[in-house]
């Protein structure tokens, strides 16, 4: 498993550095740098400066684990082309680049999925929440992109290490069915393979040929962990794909309410307008028709005055 190989890595690492006393060289700098920034010194992500610091640093560790799958791929090669003298030693340097470069993509995948957690915890506004979920929605793509990469780079090396493998069988026996290849390649095939040397006339060449189809069955059992904690991952990651979705859904769900919201009040508003109008209005009407009463008053009156005076 991938925190099997996180492990690994930092045992590894701290053994030599207690031999050398010193720190490790660039590719464990790396690592160093991408466990120990944003998300290794377990800062909080509640303040938006803070959420986007992380996210360039996870960003910029993604492009660190990207020059790590390219290291791997180089590697590759130079194990199917090398000679057997100098196989040891790539194979060496490979699995330790292997152990380096998977302990990356787990710090990464607990690195992103603190990012998601914090889209909404941390958010003040729906625009806020709308930026960090961008962010992190990038960030994600990236590594994710990264991640089929490095799957893409194991299953091209291995194709061409059970290629490899079958064109050394053959060697020691021209005629091998398929079935005796296929049990050659899955790592079961020491025994098919010794009765192939005993028969074979060119017993050095088919005993280096042996050699190197055992350290390939081991590579290739050593790729297929590989591919399937490269898989589980990218499940990992779909995962939080779904949880952005419900994110997104929440997201507009609050729109929508406070467009709801906004309607509701400019309609209330509406309403208290043409009241007061109405009101205003209504007030005018009340001057007028007690003006035109006390105007009928005044007349009644002087009138009256004027009949007593006659």
């Amino acid at each position: 498993m991938a925190t099997d190989r996180m492990a690994a890595y930092r045992a590894q690492r701290q053994a030599g550095q207690s031999a050398t006393g010193t720190a490790a060289d660039g590719p464990s700098h790396e690592l160093t740098t991408l466990q120990t920034n944003g998300a290794g010194n377990g800062g909080s992500l509640d303040s938006m400066p803070a959420f986007l610091a992380e996210a360039s640093d996870v960003q910029d560790a993604v492009g660190a684990f990207s020059a790590s799958i390219t290291r791997v791929a180089a590697l590759h090669n130079r194990s199917l082309d090398a000679l057997a003298e100098d196989a040891p030693a790539i194979k060496l340097e490979l699995d330790g680049l292997i152990t380096e470069t998977m302990a990356q993509s787990a710090a990464l995948k607990d690195r992103v999925t603190r990012l998601q957690g914090a889209v909404s915890p941390g958010a003040r506004g729906r625009q806020e929440k709308e930026m960090r979920q961008n962010r992190v929605t990038h960030v994600r793509a990236k590594f994710m992109e990264a991640l089929q990469t490095y799957q893409q780079v194991e299953q091209e090396y291995r194709a061409k290490s059970r290629q490899r493998v079958e064109r050394q069988y053959r060697i020691v026996k021209p005629d091998a069915t398929q079935e005796e290849i296929s049990e050659v390649v899955s790592g079961g095939g020491d025994q098919v393979f010794m009765q192939a040397l005993t028969t074979s006339p060119r017993y050095a060449q088919s005993r280096s040929a042996y050699n190197e189809v055992q350290a390939r069955a081991q590579e290739l059992k050593r790729m297929e962990q590989t591919l399937g904690e490269l898989a589980q991952l990218f499940s990992d990651m779909a995962v939080l794909v779904e949880q952005q979705d419900e994110t997104v859904v929440a997201i507009e769900n609050t729109a929508i309410d406070v467009e709801k919201n906004a309607g509701e009040a400019l309609k209330e508003t509406s309403r208290a307008v043409e009241f007061a109008r109405s009101a205003r209005g209504k007030r005018w009407i009340c001057f007028f028709i007690v003006l035109i009463v006390v105007a009928i008053l005044a007349i009644v009156l002087a009138i009256e005055f004027t009949k007593n005076k006659n």
